[in-house]
């Protein structure tokens, strides 16, 4: 992999070469500043300064020169326009289109300021992030948030390109009114989805897109996709080449059956968790197995999300082909289970479920195959399908009250959620089938497959000013070495993915370990209060399955409003951080509510405490991703043993030793199950937020 160094001198526009980044200059200065604080010549506030004027020197520089750019780029577009008006009144088609030659040219030249912007704002990126890699500090986020929120800040000319927006619209406009459209009065304005047919508007617009992604909502949404992109990999080709590139693979059905893989799963995990407690007595078990019955689907998920993302290296379809046979065949077990009265029979129809689950091939689609443009929009419907398939699931459970028999096999509510899915499963196969398109791989794609990772989360989103720049200095530097004379070379072993769990868990930093903590806590918590929700609500409160199902259903679409809230209004008040831990005091303060110590316990107290843990951890889940995907290190955004396959593992992990607490707290009777669970809980959440509050005071 070619440094940034050497990418930006060969890729500079040559006349403009001085008003670039002197990213050399930085680096080598960096990299001065170790010996030098060493030996005691220089203390770190005297470093922070100097760095923070040398830093200040070159936006500045480079502010300055976007604006002379645009003035430039305005006078022009004002002559193109008395131009434009005088040919109005004596129309001359030779003249229109030597007009609309002109406007291309603007546009030929605005692209190169544009491309001009992008180089230079990963370059600030990049510095910043070597910066706190070498001296251990956060000093990207103080030197952010106090430039951005200044009154005259020149960062804002470069991470949000002000001004440009007029030219753009300048140029779309009058090359509009000059393509033929006789008889139509109409311009971009009234019609704003008219396609443009001019590729020097396409280009334009698609190195718009590469500098500015969806708002905050989207963005919140797709953070819990964790699929992310890094700045290198938008280097690698011309914004033309990649987005046609991106183009060939894009097949809009083929994300659209990912995104039913991930609903149907969902609904597949949570249609049995109001009737597995009923299923496990008819059985002969006790009640209290629902956790191992519900909870033997997570744990084949521990072994499946390792060969699904390995798997996704080469196909998706395949992959797809065999998650749908596998969890047939679970369903059709589970249902069979009730005739056979096995209780064996409906683990491993449970246990085949969990192999099924393809995850991670979902994931991998979104961020290998579909459009940058489009990439936020596909991780947020990701997120939408899960939370609407967790929902949907125990709301189908509560529909499906019947029983009756056809050749003496059993359709009653325990075992028709097996029967519904299995016909499910069937049908998404023969759809599959029949409207999947496997992607081109190009054959070195195929030999080095480790590009994209299954957990990837768009590290380019904008969102605001800060968002970029933070996303994509906090990562960990991974393509830039420095050799004895402090020149730049690629480091082959610094791009290399991990290639185990052992090599990935080296990877990790203090702080991405307390984030894992925190994911495996709030999926933990969130694990016992799904999946002991009927036991407990029928011991205290005698509730049908319909009642459990209702309940189970509304925590279900808390998720989208949750995130709509905090991703498009609380996240533009307060610092992730902030609500990271307001939120992970919430669900402390949840669970506390939910233990029954004297008074009689009620269905309020059980209501309102369940709410609160539930919608915290969703918003923890959120804000903790996020993070995640700035802390961690770039090897781990690659390859099978990615970020997002930790992430999941660590949050499979809680939900099996969630599902196995209840099994075995339930040899202490019904009257104990819910403190005794609930204990592990708090005393999880208590080791988190103080974990979060040493690393933090650490780091900030």
């Amino acid at each position: 992999m070619v440094a940034f160094g050497k990418k930006l001198k060969e890729r500079s526009i040559e006349e403009w070469q001085e008003y670039y980044i002197n990213y050399k200059l930085m680096k080598k200065k960096v990299k001065q500043y170790g010996p030098q604080i060493e030996v005691g010549s220089l203390d770190r506030r005297h470093v922070l300064k100097d760095f923070s004027r040398m830093l200040d020197h070159q936006i500045e520089k480079i502010a300055l020169f976007m604006l002379e750019q645009q003035g430039l780029l305005s006078s022009r577009l004002q002559k193109l326009r008395e131009w434009h008006d005088t040919l109005q009144d004596e129309p001359d088609l030779s003249q229109i289109a030597k007009l609309r030659e002109a406007y291309r040219a603007v546009g030929q030249d605005l692209l190169k300021l544009l491309f001009f912007i992008d180089m230079n704002a990963i370059g600030i990126r990049k510095i910043l992030k070597k910066f706190d890699k070498r001296f251990g500090y956060r000093f990207t986020n103080y030197y952010v948030k106090t430039r951005a929120d200044h009154p005259y800040s020149q960062l804002q000319q470069v991470f949000r390109h002000v001004g440009l927006g007029a030219v753009v619209g300048a140029i779309s406009r009058n090359l509009h009114e000059l393509q033929n459209n006789e008889g139509s009065y109409l311009s971009i304005y009234d019609q704003p989805v008219l396609p443009l047919q001019d590729p020097v508007v396409d280009s334009i617009k698609n190195a718009v897109d590469r500098l500015t992604h969806s708002t905050n909502f989207l963005n919140f949404m797709a953070q819990h996709a964790l699929i992310m992109q890094d700045d290198e990999d938008l280097l690698m080709l011309p914004p033309d080449e990649q987005a046609e590139k991106e183009e060939g693979r894009y097949h809009f059905m083929s994300l659209l059956l990912n995104l039913a893989n991930t609903f149907l799963y969902m609904v597949n995990t949570y249609i049995i968790v109001p009737t597995a407690d009923d299923y496990s007595m008819s059985l002969g078990a006790a009640a209290t197995v629902c956790g191992v019955v519900i909870g033997a689907m997570a744990v084949a998920q521990l072994f499946s999300s390792v060969y699904f993302s390995a798997w996704s290296n080469k196909s998706y379809f395949k992959p797809l082909i065999f998650s749908s046979i596998v969890l047939f065949f679970g369903n059709l077990l589970y249902a069979l289970a009730y005739d056979f009265n096995s209780l064996a029979l409906l683990l491993i129809g449970r246990l085949f479920c969990g192999f099924g689950s393809a995850r991670a091939v979902n994931r991998r689609y979104i961020s290998d195959c579909v459009p940058l443009k489009i990439r936020m929009q596909a991780s947020a419907g990701f997120v939408s399908a899960s939370a609407l398939g967790m929902a949907c699931g125990p709301a189908l459970a509560g529909l499906l009250q019947t029983d009756f028999k056809i050749k003496n096999v059993t359709f009653n509510q325990d075992t028709l959620p097996g029967w519904v899915m299995a016909v499910a499963w069937l049908l998404y196969l023969i759809w599959l089938a029949i409207s999947f398109r496997e992607p081109a791989r190009e054959p070195e794609e195929i030999h080095t497959s480790q590009e994209s990772t299954s957990a990837d989360q768009d590290g380019n989103i904008e969102k605001g000013l800060k968002k970029p720049l933070l996303l994509a200095s906090e990562e960990t530097e991974y393509d830039e070495e420095d050799d004895g004379d402090g020149s730049e070379e690629s480091s082959d072993d610094s791009r290399k993915p991990a290639n185990s769990f052992v090599a990935a868990y080296k990877l990790l930093t203090p702080s991405v370990k307390v984030q894992l903590l925190i994911y495996f806590m709030l999926k933990y918590a969130m694990e016992i209060l799904l999946s002991e929700s009927s036991v407990v609500t029928t011991y205290y409160f005698g509730w049908s399955m319909s009642s459990v199902s209702i309940f189970l259903f509304c925590l279900g679409l808390t998720v989208l409003p949750v995130n709509l809230v905090v991703g498009s209004y609380i996240s533009n008040m307060f610092e992730d951080r902030q609500i990271l831990l307001a939120s992970e005091i919430m669900v402390c303060i949840g669970i506390v509510l939910s233990f029954h110590v004297v008074i009689p316990y009620t269905v309020p107290q059980y209501v309102i405490s369940g709410f609160i843990m539930f919608v915290s951890a969703e918003v923890l889940e959120g804000v903790n991703l996020s993070l995640l995907s700035r802390v961690m290190s770039s090897r781990l955004s690659r390859g099978t043993y990615n970020g997002g396959l930790l992430s999941t593992e660590a949050g499979t992990i809680a939900r099996v030793i969630a599902d196995a607490t209840i099994t075995l707290a339930g040899f202490l009777g019904q009257s104990m199950l819910l403190n005794v669970t609930l204990l592990p809980s708090l005393i999880i959440c208590v080791g988190s937020i103080l974990a979060t509050c040493y690393t933090y005071n650490s780091l900030y």
